[in-house]
């Protein structure tokens, strides 16, 4: 997720002309949706007829990658450690449509190659946790009401093979903290919302050549697909579970 916040971005920040198409169109709201796997999964679902939602902590980041991927794709700025944004968002997002079908928690910092645990700098963790963890945790809770309006509603939050307590080791222990307590969240929240049809699971699109990823990677379109399947997936699918491609990942 790129760009600074920009306190003075306008709060009309979803087009009027596609309130109608929300009306048919699955509505899907995507974080860090301007850049890498983000960008690629809101690419991905409005192939497939949804209107979505892309969100950035820049609006003017967010009106760029929109621009490029075509008018079913709306710009938002939405910075997720923000309380303010979030309570925006969500009376745009009701206002405007009444429900939301799909949340990808896609937003993430702090991919930090340079530390160990031994020695890590713990600002460096919390703050990690603010945007990893606590925004998606927080954006969860405040869109719920518009999740339950849907009567499909799912949570991808994207994870990482670095979560994985099977494979783990050593490195990236801010990065690799937040994502086994984001796992975490997945589980609660799967089992408090399955009464209400909503799906919730985890997914890590493994390496993938992105800015976080770097390079060498498999194509960026590879890692957002397994997103975009657990986004759609039909009823009675899975919950509760951490995906690779579809595949079921070790915890």
């Amino acid at each position: 997720m790129s760009g600074s916040h920009d306190s003075t971005a306008s709060t009309d920040s979803t087009a009027p002309t596609t309130a109608s198409a929300a009306s048919t169109a699955p509505v899907a709201l995507v974080t860090g949706g301007n850049r890498g796997i983000g960008r690629e999964v809101c690419r991905q679902l409005a192939g497939l007829d949804h209107l979505v939602l892309l969100t950035a902590r820049s609006l003017k980041a967010a009106e760029k990658a929109a621009a490029e991927l075509g008018t079913s794709v709306v710009p938002v700025q939405l910075d997720v450690t923000s309380e303010d944004d979030r309570q925006r968002v969500a009376r745009e997002v009701r206002d405007r449509f009444g429900r939301l079908d799909v949340l990808v928690n896609n937003a993430a910092i702090a991919y930090d190659t340079w530390q160990r645990a031994v020695s890590a700098d713990l600002d460096v963790v919390r703050e990690a946790a603010e945007t990893n963890l606590y925004g998606p945790w927080r954006l969860t809770q405040t869109l719920l009401p518009l999740l339950r309006a849907s009567r499909r509603g799912r949570v991808v939050n994207v994870s990482s093979g670095a979560a994985s307590l099977a494979d783990m080791g050593a490195g990236t222990p801010a990065y690799a903290t937040t994502k086994v307590a984001l796992n975490a969240l997945t589980r609660m929240l799967a089992a408090e919302l399955r009464a209400d049809g909503i799906l919730v699971n985890s997914v890590c699109p493994g390496w993938v050549d992105t800015d976080m990823g770097g390079p060498g990677g498999r194509p960026v379109a590879d890692g957002a697909a397994g997103v975009v399947w657990a986004a759609t997936l039909p009823g009675g699918g899975p919950t509760g579970g951490f995906f690779r491609d579809g595949v079921r990942v070790e915890w």
